[in-house]
């Protein structure tokens, strides 16, 4: 029989004949094109300063010491919860220790049996693996693909109408309004008009538009005015706001649900006073009368308008902070990543199977505090190529 170290090194190997192998690895001394710190708060000495002199006010407690419903919960994180969901017009909200708790306790919990559940083709693991705990009936649409959602809907709808059993099913529709490895919209205004139609549930994971789109960050769903017509937001702490956790925004009653029925929330220690005091000044910045997402902005349409000098760049259509260079295939996508990287810019390449073979490509994300010389660089490079 083989052994268990024997068969793991086995899969290893197989991984790495695919090409697919993956290493942590240490990137000193680049110019940032790689993190998601769109706003640049995760190196903002305005940030820290402002959380060092909470810190300094007293709140020096180094672990929360328990769950939130055992020695974990203090006034002041319940405070925040209410800060934040106040600045996305939202009733409630409920913090969790990160984005994929947040998403797998929320979509194992809420869609119940009988239920049903569809999901964007291409939403992210956390969505996937919470969707895949769940009891619900489930079903993809293709990707942004409001029509094939429409169909879908319908065929649900005619089930419901043909047996009884089904006929207090809930559906539950589940998007990003950005998409991390594309970095498109969803058609958000149409998802919402259909979910209405048919009386679907809609779920939007704001990660990547968190910080970005709206006047204060709040959020494409905040900016396009349609946060009454959504069941619940996931809105991340880890990405423009620069800290680490995240909070599932929506009613009281969603609220009180998750507190007894997500386990991700319940089954595990809250983060420290220092995470959530953290996550406050964060906020605080935004909300703050000097704060602009106005230049991150111009220098992703900067980025875009290089991008179209060289008709020979396939650029993926995205106005958010993420752009995408297609380069097919794994080696070459690589290759010219590698070549990035020796002339000093972070850039990573996004390969298949994440992503369809023959659309692999280099991930630029763009920050606030990137140059419009350092993005010539970029183009400089490619244009050798």
């Amino acid at each position: 029989m083989i052994s268990l170290s024997k068969r793991i090194e086995t899969i290893l190997e197989q991984r790495k004949e695919q090409s697919l192998f993956r290493t942590l690895r240490i990137s000193e001394n680049l110019i940032d094109f790689c993190s998601n710190d769109y706003l640049g708060f995760a190196r903002s000495e305005k940030l820290q300063l402002a959380i060092h002199q909470q810190c300094k006010n007293g709140y020096l407690s180094t672990g929360a010491t328990g769950s939130r419903l055992l020695a974990g919960n203090t006034a002041f994180v319940e405070n925040l919860e209410k800060q934040i969901a106040n600045f996305h017009r939202a009733e409630s909200g409920l913090i969790f220790n990160s984005g994929y708790d947040a998403n797998v306790g929320l979509l194992s919990s809420i869609p119940q049996k009988n239920d049903f559940l569809i999901t964007d083709e291409l939403i992210h693991a956390s969505m996937i693996d919470g969707a895949r705990l769940s009891y619900a009936t489930r079903y993809k649409f293709r990707h942004n693909d409001v029509e094939d959602l429409t169909k879908k809907l319908a065929k649900i709808e005619e089930d419901k109408t043909a047996n009884p059993l089904l006929k207090d099913a809930q559906v539950f529709v589940a998007i990003e309004s950005v998409y991390s490895m594309d970095g498109d919209l969803a058609p958000l205004l149409a998802i919402v008009d259909t979910c209405a139609q048919f009386g679907a549930n809609l779920i939007v994971d704001e990660a990547h538009a968190t910080g970005v789109f709206g006047k204060h960050g709040e959020g494409l769903v905040n900016e396009l005015q349609v946060e009454n017509k959504v069941f619940a937001r996931i809105i991340t702490f880890g990405k423009a706001l620069g800290c680490h956790g995240a909070i599932i925004v929506g009613s009281n009653t969603l609220r009180n649900y998750l507190i007894n029925f997500a386990r991700s929330f319940i089954y595990t220690t809250s983060a420290p006073m220092h995470s959530h005091i953290s996550v406050q000044c964060a906020y605080d910045l935004l909300q703050s009368d000097t704060f602009s997402n106005k230049n991150l902005h111009h220098l992703i349409d900067f980025f875009k308008r290089q991008a179209r000098l060289n008709s020979t760049i396939e650029l993926i259509e995205s106005p958010s902070a993420i752009q995408c260079i297609i380069i097919s295939g794994n080696e070459n996508c690589r290759a010219v990543a590698n070549t990035l990287q020796s002339k000093g810019l972070d850039i990573r390449p996004i390969v298949s199977p994440t992503v369809p073979k023959g659309k692999e490509r280099l991930r630029i994300c763009l920050h606030d505090f990137n140059t419009e010389e350092q993005i010539l660089q970029i183009f400089e490079v490619l244009n050798k190529l």
